[in-house]
């Protein structure tokens, strides 16, 4: 069963929620995040980039950063641009993306059912980061930022949240990527409880992103279970904040692929070299190829767009890791060729969110930054699903979910 469990809210006042929203911390730069806050005393960047208030060389990961983060939620509740809510509830966030639509419950779920793996991971994490979101929940004594999870979608769910939608939301505002935020709060106790047997009915849920803010806040759980002599396991560090989507609502982009060089070979014996597994077809003459199919690659080589298609015969469809794009890629060409070694450790590669389109990889080359770019067709939510279920691991940088939740809008406080 999938435990959902209602808290108390501590979130932006209704006017407030735009000005305060802010991008999740590990998807903007420190840089970027003063620019952004700049001029918005109210801006989240304060709270899950306390950096940007201190000197610009200073380590993100002092000491004095967290502790500045701390100052600075402590200095939105005194002010009550951030108020708690007397009971607890569940909430609805909806994103709209162009054409796409999700709507996810805000939540808060079991550390237990994580650590059990009924929350299952598709993503191995590093311990430096880990380490860094563990001080800022300690510091904090509040998940700022949600885990973002995912589950089969059922018609019961799916009714539940389709009758939630009609009725007036708390906030409702666009933001500058062009992104349709509704946040509304449940606070009913007959829905809650339909919504907690509804979901005790799945037996998993899924880390779609957020796989650091998990681990973290199950290792939070053991922190203060252990300074808590009278523990009982009901108290909020056993939870953690999460927004959870049905399966069938989630967006993937590709996480393209940049390198920075080819390896010692010239562009021509390169090309030569590729064709061996893949047939290549010059696109030069348009802005680029953006695969529209599996198994098919842009490539962006001095200046030129070329589409690569897997021969068949390099890969086996039948078996769950070898058929994904990102590991066709990487065991016929990033590896073999361009001399790729370990994907998370590597310092010749780097990657692209699908979000940057091809445009993004074309200004990494013609830069003279990367010698060659490619663009990939995005995982499937089916595969992500799959191997999750093995308890095995994705290819390092599988996906890129859009659109971002944002930060600020709804915290858990720990105390």
């Amino acid at each position: 069963m999938a435990i959902v469990k209602p808290f108390r809210g501590l979130r932006p006042v209704n006017n407030l929620a735009e000005a305060v929203a802010a991008l999740p911390y590990d998807v903007v730069s420190s840089l970027e995040a003063r620019k952004l806050a700049a001029g918005n005393a109210y801006s989240f960047y304060h709270v899950n980039k306390p950096e940007i208030d201190l000197d610009p060389d200073i380590d993100p990961y002092d000491p004095a950063v967290y502790e500045q983060g701390a100052k600075n939620l402590q200095g939105l509740i005194e002010k009550k641009v951030l108020l708690q809510d007397k009971e607890p509830h569940f909430y609805l966030y909806r994103q709209v993306m162009g054409e796409h639509s999700q709507t996810g419950l805000v939540a808060c779920v079991s550390v237990q059912e994580y650590n059990e793996n009924k929350i299952k991971k598709h993503e191995l994490t590093r311990h430096d980061k880990e380490d860094d979101r563990l001080k800022h929940i300690l510091a904090l004594q509040s998940q700022t930022g949600p885990v973002f999870l995912t589950y089969l979608a059922t018609e019961a769910l799916d009714s539940i949240f389709k009758k939630l939608v009609t009725r007036k939301p708390a906030y409702d505002f666009g933001t500058e990527d062009n992104i349709q935020h509704t946040f509304w709060v449940i606070n009913t106790e007959k829905t809650i409880k339909e919504i907690q047997k509804n979901f005790s009915k799945i037996n998993h849920l899924y880390v779609a992103d957020g796989h650091h803010r998990s681990a973290a806040a199950a290792r939070a759980c053991d922190v203060l279970k252990k300074k808590n002599h009278q523990h009982h396991g009901k108290e909020e560090y056993n939870y953690f904040l999460s927004v959870i989507f049905p399966h069938d609502q989630m967006q993937i982009m590709a996480y393209n692929r940049a390198v920075k060089d080819l390896n010692g070979l010239t562009p021509e014996k390169f090309l030569e070299k590729i064709s061996d597994k893949f047939l290549v077809r010059d696109y030069s003459d348009t802005e680029g190829y953006q695969p529209v199919v599996r198994h098919d690659f842009g490539m962006y080589l001095e200046g030129m767009w070329y589409r690569l298609s897997a021969i068949p015969t390099t890969w086996k469809e039948m078996d769950p890791f070898e058929h994904l794009d990102v590991s066709i890629l990487y065991h016929n060409l990033l590896k073999p060729i361009l001399g790729i070694g370990d994907l998370r450790k590597d310092k010749r590669i780097d990657f692209v969110g699908g979000i940057r389109g091809l445009n993004g990889l074309k200004a990494r080359v013609d830069s003279g930054e990367m010698a060659v770019a490619f663009a990939l067709f995005p995982t499937l939510i089916e595969d992500l699903l799959m191997i999750a279920d093995a308890g095995e691991i994705m290819p390092p940088k599988s996906t890129w979910f859009e659109p971002k939740l944002r930060d600020g809008l709804v915290m858990h406080m720990l105390e």
